[in-house]
């Protein structure tokens, strides 16, 4: 499938708006991820490995802030039992309503739902992909958001978290910061594209350090916490239940 380039941000906003996975968004959300976000490809591609190293036959796989399917056909791709159901969880309907189309010729069942990851029923998991999610989730509600989900989660379960994060060390902050920048302007965008998106992410995606996630999922009930993949100021745990 051919992907629109990403020119979102090209042209001088004279006000911009909060940033937000609209129809707008969506036509550019595979180009624009792939050139914002490093080691994307290698993050999406190992998550469905991994899933299908912890998905448990009769158990259920969600897919917490979906967007397009990525994460939910990699796990597809990799699944191989024909009783586990994955389920693909967004809030916006422009972003189901394409990754209902993504995922016509799965192999598992999947089931889509348009609503949001902090008030979706969760049950039953073994495996539970929150891919670039919980950044967007406001900061009082992600506490009780794992904590559900180690509470549904199966004994040997997994948690995979990717997100964009922060450091404690302002120096650390700085350098990983102008790294991520400068890894996008390697990718084609230019000074104003990133300033004006950073503005409009802005109070939007509120990053965390490593160890408040881990904090989190320890609190949560998950027994064994790892990064298995950094680069710069993106990466991603898996947790054990």
């Amino acid at each position: 499938m051919t992907h629109k380039h990403d020119n979102y941000y090209a042209d001088k906003h004279k006000r911009l708006d909060r940033f937000a996975f609209n129809e707008q968004v969506v036509e550019v959300f595979p180009d624009m991820i792939q050139r914002s976000v490093p080691g994307y490809a290698t993050i999406i591609a190992m998550t469905g490995i991994i899933a299908g190293r912890y998905a448990q036959p009769g158990s259920n796989g969600y897919d917490l802030g979906c967007s397009l399917g990525a994460s939910t056909l990699a796990m597809d791709r990799e699944i191989h039992n024909p009783d586990f159901t994955i389920i693909g969880v967004d809030n916006s309907a422009p972003m189901i309503e394409r990754c209902q189309h993504n995922i016509t010729n799965s192999h598992c069942n999947i089931a889509l739902r348009c609503e949001g990851i902090e008030d979706t029923h969760i049950e039953d998991a073994s495996v539970v992909v929150l891919n670039f999610t919980l950044q967007f989730v406001p900061a009082e509600k992600r506490d009780p958001l794992i904590k559900r989900i180690g509470t549904a989660m199966r004994p040997g379960g997994v948690l995979i978290l990717s997100e964009k994060t922060c450091f404690a060390d302002e120096h650390m902050q700085n350098l990983n910061t102008e790294l991520h920048h400068a890894f996008k302007r390697a990718n084609g965008y230019s000074d104003m594209e990133v300033a004006q998106k950073r503005s409009a992410l802005e109070n939007v995606l509120i990053p965390e350090t490593l160890d408040r996630h881990r904090q989190r999922l320890t609190s949560a009930g998950f027994n064994s916490i790892d990064v298995w993949f950094q680069c710069f100021n993106f990466a991603s745990l898996v947790a054990i239940k």
